[in-house]
C-alpha cells in the first residue's frame, strides 16, 4: 500500500467535507425553491345566536375636600354593597367582582390648584341569571347602574362555534376547488391553514343618567331594571394557502 502524507490525507478529507456541504447546500436550495401555483384563500362562516350573558356595572361617586375622607366613604359604600350582593352570588348565574376604585383631585380652571377630591368605585354583577342580577342590583344602596352589556357565555359559544367553523371550512374548500377548475387544474393540495373565531354584537350602553332619575331614595329598594338581550353573530374565519395541481 503506497504511503500517503498526512497533509495529503487532510486535504482529501477537507475536500470530501466541502463536497458534501456543497451537495447539501444545493439540495437545500432546491427544496427552498418558491412553490408554483399557490393561491391564498380566506373564507368565513357565521351563526346568529341569542345573547345569554348579562354584565351589569354599579358605580358610586364621592366628593370632598379631603382625599382620605372621600376614600373612606367609598370603601364603606362598596363594603355595604358587597355585603348585599355576595349572598346572592351563584356560579354561572351571578358572579361578583369589584372594578375600578380611584380617588383623584379636582383642580380649578384658573390656576390649576386642587379645589377638592373626587372618588369613583365600581361593582360588576355578571352571569346568565338575568332576574337574579337585576333584582340584586335593585337592593344595593348608594350605587347606581352605570352600564349594562350583553354577551355570549362560553357554553353558548361552544354550542354554535362548531357549526360556524364547518361553514367556513366548506366555503374554503369550495373556493379552492372553483379556482383550481377556473385555472385549468384538476385539484389542489392544502399547504397551510389557520382558524380564528370571534363574537360580533356585544354593545354596552350607558345607563347611569336613566337609572339615577328612576331609582328610589337611599334606604328603600328600587324596582329591578328591565333588560332584554339581543342577538350576536359567532364568526369563524379560515385562512390558508392551497397549491393547484
Amino acid at each position: 500500500m503506497p504511503f500517503i502524507p498526512r497533509h495529503t490525507q487532510a486535504l482529501a478529507a477537507a475536500a470530501i467535507v466541502w463536497g458534501a456541504a456543497a451537495t447539501a447546500a444545493q439540495a437545500q436550495t432546491a427544496v427552498m425553491a418558491p412553490p408554483q401555483n399557490v393561491v391564498q384563500l380566506t373564507a368565513a362562516g357565521s351563526v346568529e345566536v341569542a345573547q345569554d350573558l348579562l354584565v351589569l356595572t354599579l358605580s358610586a361617586t364621592e366628593e370632598g375636600s379631603n382625599a382620605a375622607a372621600v376614600q373612606k366613604r367609598l370603601q364603606q359604600v362598596v363594603g355595604a354593597a358587597l355585603a348585599t350582593v355576595r349572598p346572592q352570588a351563584q356560579p354561572g348565574g351571578m358572579e361578583v367582582r369589584t372594578s375600578g376604585f380611584n380617588v383623584f383631585p379636582r383642580t380649578t380652571s384658573k390656576d390649576g390648584k386642587i379645589a377638592g377630591w373626587q372618588g369613583r368605585a365600581q361593582l360588576v354583577l355578571q352571569g346568565k341569571d338575568f332576574d337574579r342580577i337585576t333584582s340584586t342590583a335593585a337592593k344595593v344602596q348608594g350605587m347606581q347602574v352605570g352600564q349594562v352589556a350583553f354577551g355570549l357565555s362560553k357554553e353558548g359559544r361552544a354550542k354554535v362555534e362548531g357549526e360556524a367553523q364547518q361553514q367556513a371550512i366548506d366555503q374554503f374548500k369550495a373556493k379552492a376547488a372553483s379556482l383550481a377548475k377556473a385555472f385549468g387544474f384538476t385539484g389542489y393540495t392544502l399547504r397551510e391553514v389557520s382558524v380564528n373565531s370571534n363574537e360580533v354584537g356585544m354593545r354596552p350602553y350607558m345607563a347611569g343618567a336613566m337609572m339615577k332619575s328612576s331609582m328610589a331614595a337611599d334606604g328603600a329598594e328600587s324596582a329591578p331594571l328591565a333588560v332584554e338581550a339581543g342577538k350576536t353573530q359567532v364568526e369563524v374565519q379560515v385562512s390558508g394557502a392551497v397549491q393547484l395541481q
